[in-house]
């Protein structure tokens, strides 16, 4: 049986009227939630409130159909319109729709080679910090809707927010901000009131109401059309080809990422079956590949969406297919009547998602943890912010790893050892003390150190043997490899002879691959299991020498 077919087997095995009722009760909420966040996401990606429905409808049907999360819920996110917004104004939308293909075809290929498990390598400062960056450039590209002004054809959010704020203040008015800030105080208080209908979708119809009873001149959405467009390819001009192919790369690996976190989250709010990570990515680049033919931009697994329907029961990959055919009868029956809300309102939504995007609990707990985590969580959250999400991921994974070498740096240690503890019955203290040094070296040995360790070792001219003792090196990699054998030509060339003592799996596995065992011991003749064996052939070399011998 295929991989999704078993997987919907074993998704519905047993399943009941009682699940059913709580898949539809949970697909109907989350649609609910999804109506304002969708026709939000359209506007502010560029694409229009229209294309936000067709990609919440067409995308979240197909990755919950064809994903490897039962609990994902798919559409336009936040972190995806902070990507696409640059891409529109550079590409246009024509060629967004063919990047957002080209995005499905890379993510197909990316389940199918079986990568859906590299997120796990990204580091938690890393998440964080473009997660809140995220946030902060949501909120940035309210400013525009919220104040009631035009946006300025700019790419980037922060001379875009400048030239909006001086826009606004040549010419002030108060009507569009007080709207917002109406649309946000009631999603925030509206909890109070009952927990059972979302604040959004009140506050979306409350103060669209009242605009239209006082007959306020605001820019509002403009008419959506009443159902689905027909399926067409977009045009594609095969010269423009490579240079989208940059843009396409950066859709998918955010498509990617924010799915698999996404899918992550409701693992842990579940404690239940795991997903497959592979099989989500496939099922995101058919969503990414098939919603662009209905007019739809790039989707990705949306956290907050997904997290609404967990708690509100859902328990089948049904939940995600009901939402989007909830939101298709909304855009059928009542696709015209979208046409009146003001842009302020969806300005005042998507601040109050971007407050709740904010990771405030994390960033107190970097805060608390190290230095260099809570480093990597802010550079990577002010490049976000200043330039774009795929270099902010670039300079944290580096950053993270520089840190991280510093701190396996620190944490290699190599100490001298006293040989008379554990010296033969028949050595002369003294002696063996003089001509026999002896190093225990804790950590693994990497690239990182290898350095450090070569110039420490190969100082030691003055005596007849050096013993390291590696019990305690659990990982040794190749450049590691070539500083013991450099450490060895080294002390071969001043008569100093090498010993090696405790060597584990691990490294003993590598220096044999490698064809560098032999040459650093001798043949084996100069490798030990424990460090008395080592001090024993030690004292007999020493002897040896004294007697006259070669070394």
């Amino acid at each position: 049986m295929p991989p999704l077919l078993a997987m919907w087997a074993m998704e519905f095995r047993g399943y009941t009227r009682a699940l059913l009722a709580q898949d539809v009760l949970a697909g109907l909420t989350v649609g609910i939630v999804a109506l304002p966040l969708a026709l939000a996401f359209g506007v502010t990606s560029g694409a229009g409130a229209a294309a936000g429905l067709t990609t919440a409808i067409v995308a979240g049907l197909v990755a919950s159909a064809f994903g490897g999360s039962r609990y994902q819920i798919t559409g336009p996110t936040g972190a995806m319109t902070v990507v696409l917004l640059p891409i529109l104004a550079r590409y246009g939308l024509s060629q967004v729709f063919v990047i957002g293909m080209i995005a499905g075809l890379i993510l197909i290929g990316a389940g199918l080679l079986r990568l859906g498990r590299a997120v796990k390598f990204i580091p938690w400062p890393v998440i964080t910090g473009f997660t809140n960056g995220i946030a902060v450039i949501i909120a940035l590209q309210q400013l525009p809707g919220a104040l009631g002004v035009q946006a300025p054809h700019n790419s980037s959010i922060l001379p875009t927010s400048a030239a909006v704020l001086g826009q606004y203040l040549r010419a002030p008015t108060l009507t569009p901000p007080l709207l917002a800030a109406l649309t946000a105080a009631i999603m925030v208080l509206w909890p109070r009131v009952t927990a059972r209908i979302p604040g959004g979708i009140v506050a979306l119809l409350g103060v669209t109401t009242l605009s239209v009873i006082l007959h306020l001149n605001l820019p509002r959405i403009g008419a959506i059309p009443a159902g689905l467009p027909r399926p067409h390819l977009p045009a594609l001009d095969l010269a423009t080809l490579p240079t989208l192919l940059n843009a396409a790369v950066a859709v998918a690996v955010l498509a990617g990422l924010e799915s698999l976190l996404s899918a992550v989250v409701a693992d842990g709010m579940t404690r239940s079956r795991r997903h497959d990570p592979d099989q989500e990515l496939i099922g995101q680049g058919l969503a990414n590949l098939i919603a662009p033919l209905f007019g739809g931009i790039p989707a990705t697994g949306a956290i907050a969406r997904t997290a609404v329907g967990v708690r509100s029961g859902a328990q089948t990959r049904l939940t995600g297919v009901i939402h989007a055919v909830f939101l298709l009868l909304v855009v059928l029956l009542l696709g015209r009547a979208a046409a009146v809300i003001p842009l302020s309102v969806l300005a005042g939504v998507l601040l109050v998602t971007a407050a709740r995007m904010f990771e405030t609990h994390a960033w107190q707990a970097l805060q608390r943890s190290t230095r260099s985590d809570f480093s990597i969580m802010l550079v990577t959250m002010t490049v976000t912010v200043a330039f774009d999400l795929i270099l902010a991921i670039e300079v944290g994974l580096a950053l993270a790893g520089v840190l991280f070498i510093q701190r396996m740096i620190g944490g290699l240690q190599m100490e001298a050892m006293d040989v008379t503890e554990s010296a033969p019955a028949d050595a002369d203290l003294g002696a063996l003390r003089d001509r026999v040094l002896a190093f225990r070296v804790e950590g693994p040995l990497f690239f990182g150190v290898a350095g450090r360790v070569l110039e420490n070792l190969t100082a030691t001219r003055d005596v007849d043997v050096v013993i390291l003792r590696l019990r305690r090196v659990p990982h040794l990699d190749a450049s590691g490899a070539q500083a013991l054998v450099g450490i060895h030509r080294e002390l071969q060339a001043h008569g100093v002879t090498l010993l090696l003592s405790g060597l584990q799996p691990q490294p003993l596995a590598l220096l044999t691959r490698m064809t560098l065992l032999d040459v650093l011991t001798t043949g084996q003749r100069h490798l030990f299991t424990t460090t008395p064996q080592a001090l024993e052939h030690a004292w007999s070399h020493v002897k040896h020498l004294e007697s006259g011998g070669r070394p």
